[in-house]
């Protein structure tokens, strides 16, 4: 089975120059607070986002450049908190 990534809703604010910076967004049932934007990079066609959530958890976002979607693709539970 492919991997297919995980739509989410994810609630963002403006950077300094003005362009979307994700700050919570829901994984299952739960929000996610952002606690700090680990790394940031533009494709062709997606924005991405290296994430550390307020659970511990490291998060790779991408949004879509043409539509308004989140999706996760990376999520590593190492420093996960319970």
């Amino acid at each position: 089975m492919p991997n297919t990534p995980l739509e989410l809703q994810v609630e963002i604010r403006q950077d300094e120059r003005g362009e979307p910076l994700p700050w919570r967004f829901h994984f299952g049932r739960r929000p996610v607070e952002v606690v700090a934007v680990q790394d940031r990079w533009i494709g062709p066609d997606y924005r991405y986002f290296k994430l550390l959530g307020d659970d511990g958890g490291t998060y790779i976002l991408r949004q879509d450049l043409d539509h308004p979607r989140w999706e996760l693709i990376l999520f590593d539970a190492r420093g996960l908190r319970e």
